[in-house]
């Protein structure tokens, strides 16, 4: 690698390269210099990591110190299948390896994360101003393995007391960052 590959810079004696210990491409060191934790990666102390890396490794630091938790806890929401109108009463929560959505109810499904394809998060009480909003539910599309066609399901949280909307609620705010981090890696 014979120049930076952010800004084109001719490695020398003077400009030496550096590695981004996530990514691994070559830089000088003006645009590798952050430090960043990257414990995912079994790294103790904080490592040279380019602008970008830097930005998702904190981002992901963040997800899994706050959101994780959150998501295999789970929460409770009305499931609707497809195009039906019955819904039915389940929780919904990550998988101990973080590899499946599994929804306990009256029936039991897992979802490959691999397999989800979209995910749309509901809310209610937007204003054209910009007012506040809240989760209330989501869209998620996944594919069935052996299967080209796109299944369909539908979150909402219960308006009753014996599901707790506010769990609910944080629940999705923590799947719409995941989902977020999960697109952004599939882009880079």
């Amino acid at each position: 690698c014979p120049r930076c590959m952010q800004c084109d810079t001719k490695f020398d004696f003077i400009t030496r390269k550096h590695h981004c210990r996530r990514c691994g491409k070559c830089f000088c060191d003006k645009c590798c210099s952050k430090k960043v934790p990257l414990p995912r990666m079994c790294f103790v102390d904080p490592v040279r990591q380019c602008a970008e890396c830097a930005l998702v490794s904190q981002k992901e630091t963040e997800f899994y110190d706050k959101q994780l938790k959150v998501l295999m806890n789970g929460a409770t929401f009305f499931v609707t299948l497809g195009t039906s109108d019955k819904s039915e009463l389940m929780v919904c929560r990550l998988s101990n390896n973080q590899r499946y959505l599994v929804l306990d109810g009256d029936s039991h499904y897992e979802i490959e994360i691999i397999q989800i394809s979209t995910v749309q998060i509901l809310t209610e009480g937007f204003t054209p101003g910009g007012g506040n909003t809240r989760a209330i539910g989501m869209i998620l599309q996944y594919k069935v393995p052996g299967s080209e066609e796109l299944t369909q399901m539908k979150f909402t949280a219960g308006e009753d007391f014996s599901c707790n909307k506010k769990l609910s609620a944080s629940w999705l705010a923590a799947m719409h960052k995941a989902t977020k981090l999960l697109y952004e890696s599939r882009d880079q």
